[in-house]
């Protein structure tokens, strides 16, 4: 394997399993446990993580890895989840969707519906999903302006507000880092927490796609109350008592 697949594959494991250990690492690679010290270092000095004797663990910023290193964090949820979205879908309809990794599956997942091949219009702050899409004939890609993060491949700032606020599309598929009954709907980021807050908030109706580990999580950022979404679209491995609760607070749950 080369250097630069192991230490996307040590950032997957961090992601994953919560830290890296040198020892487990070198046998799962095949390497020394000289080379796997080197990589940690390495990444330890790019600030993807902290060392520790004889591994390492995330950093106070380790849900800012960028995307591509938490691709496979419950893949199987997140591509039955991406699935269900998409069945709501219908030729000539308007989607926004905002960045994160089950978000860029829902996009992925769009040109297998054969019927969206009538045309479809989709409107993204997320360059990964755009650029994923524009090659798609019957997709049209709306793209906001302004800043990029690298951390989601969001845009953010004025110049998005700008832009999405003039639209109306007929339905959201909200991704967020957690969603709790009391804290809302929430991300890490209040940059991106705006922005998705514009696109809630112009939206004919917003569903959120959050796979079931998530439910109960606080971010740092509150996108909005769970009471401005129309429904929640999360995995089947979801608490029965929060599937309830949402329920309770007239919020449809979609099981996929």
């Amino acid at each position: 394997m080369a250097r630069a697949a192991r230490l996307a594959a040590l950032l997957e494991r961090l992601v994953t399993d919560g830290r890296v250990d040198v020892e487990d690492s070198a046998e799962h690679f095949a390497v020394s446990a000289a080379t796997i010290r080197r990589d940690l270092d390495y990444l330890a000095e790019q600030q993807l993580l902290s060392r520790t004797h004889g591994g390492a663990v995330p950093n106070s910023t380790s849900y800012d890895l960028p995307l591509r290193y938490k691709s496979s964090s419950r893949s199987d949820a997140k591509s039955r989840i991406a699935q269900r979205a998409v069945s709501m879908l219908w030729p000539g309809c308007t989607v926004s969707l905002n960045g994160g990794t089950t978000t860029v599956e829902v996009a992925r997942a769009i040109p297998g519906a054969e019927p969206l091949h009538h045309g479809i219009t989709v409107v993204t702050n997320a360059l990964n999903i755009a650029t994923e899409l524009t090659v798609r004939p019957f997709i049209k890609i709306v793209v906001c302006g302004g800043v990029a993060r690298p951390q989601s491949y969001e845009l953010v700032g004025a110049l998005a507000s700008e832009t999405l606020s003039q639209l109306t599309p007929d339905i959201c598929f909200l991704g967020a880092t957690g969603l709790d009954l009391d804290a809302g709907i929430t991300t890490n980021d209040e940059a991106e927490s705006a922005i998705n807050r514009v696109m809630v908030t112009q939206a004919k109706r917003t569903v959120v796609v959050i796979d079931s580990s998530k439910l109960g999580i606080v971010g740092f950022s509150r996108i909005c109350h769970v009471s401005e979404v129309a429904a929640i679209l999360t995995d089947s491995s979801a608490d029965p008592d929060m599937i309830a609760a949402l329920g309770a607070q007239g919020v449809e749950v979609i099981l996929a």
